[in-house]
């Protein structure tokens, strides 16, 4: 058996709505016809009583998962104590309505076998319920990162914000929305394992720096199988690219030119400095460091000699 809330529903407020189960004198139903057209300034800005079948999905929805334990506790609290926060919804006309915010809280709704729902209606236009849907929802509901992180990139792709605008309409600072951006070009692995709530955020940013997907996987190994701290990561994550860059310059200088390296070894002797040539196709650049301007006047003392 069905359960309603708050009582008065659509008719209080739309005149010709009437509840689908509401029985005449004869027993019979008595629907009634499409509710006449009620001016915006009538039917936004207001919290009413609608039936949970009226309201159709958001197709903006940034949030694609929903916790089934969760769903069912939020539902027995809103069967036990009612729905202390409204959802979301715009009205579409013929006593229709789509949802803006608030799938969590309509499922529950559903769930716990409530047929109405308190919802504030806004009115809103199709490029505007996107802005909407996006920002009440990463504003009010538990996303993961990376719906958070998908939302802000609508925001941009889909409303046109840019990133600063996205952190002034979401109250987030600009770093914020950047580093959440950032989650996006984690490979697919590692974006599983965070919305898998095995690894924090704090955790797939630092894995973002790593440029070997082979380092990636081994360092995300690592944090599940030794539970590593954020820090501890940030660690691991510098001393692998320390070791990366130290095996890189010694390729470079196992391939370097002999006749270059010789020159090198030469310049250095005879200018007691340090001495980088660069080759540069058929010419290159020699770069000759100094540490101070006593230093400098002796090198340029040295040069003159040499003339």
């Amino acid at each position: 058996m069905s359960k309603k809330v708050l009582g008065r529903g659509l008719g209080a407020f739309f005149p010709d709505y009437e509840d689908d189960d509401k029985k005449g004198d004869s027993g019979e139903s008595t629907k009634t016809k499409t509710a006449v057209p009620i001016e915006p300034v009538d039917r936004v800005n207001v919290v009413l009583n609608i039936p949970v079948d009226h309201i159709r999905p958001n197709p903006h929805q940034p949030r694609t998962e929903f916790k089934e334990e969760a769903l069912e506790q939020l539902s027995s609290s809103i069967e036990k104590h009612g729905l202390i926060q409204p959802v979301t919804v715009r009205y579409l006309g013929e006593k229709r309505f789509e949802l803006i915010s608030g799938e969590r809280r309509l499922r529950a709704t559903k769930m716990a076998g409530i047929d109405e729902i308190p919802a504030y209606i806004r009115e809103v236009n199709d490029e505007q319920i996107i802005a909407f849907a996006l920002i009440e929802n990463i504003q009010r509901e538990e996303l993961n990162p990376l719906e958070i992180s998908l939302g802000y990139q609508r925001l941009i792709d889909e409303v046109g914000y840019t990133q600063s605008e996205v952190a002034e309409r979401v109250g987030k600072n600009r770093t914020t929305v950047t580093n959440m951006l950032r989650l996006l070009q984690l490979p697919d692995f590692i974006q599983a394992a965070l919305r898998d709530e095995q690894i924090s955020t704090g955790h797939a940013r630092s894995l973002i720096n790593l440029k070997s997907e082979n380092d990636q996987k081994s360092v995300l190994k690592k944090i599940i199988s030794k539970s590593l701290s954020v820090r501890q990561t940030e660690d691991l994550v510098r001393s692998l690219d320390k070791k990366n860059e130290q095996a890189t310059s010694k390729k470079v200088k196992e391939k370097s030119d002999p006749f270059i390296e010789d020159i090198s070894k030469k310049l250095r002797s005879t200018l007691s400095t340090k001495v980088n040539i660069k080759q540069k196709g058929k010419g290159g650049e020699i770069r000759i460091e100094y540490y101070s301007n006593d230093d400098l006047e002796r090198l340029m003392q040295l040069f003159d000699e040499m003339d």
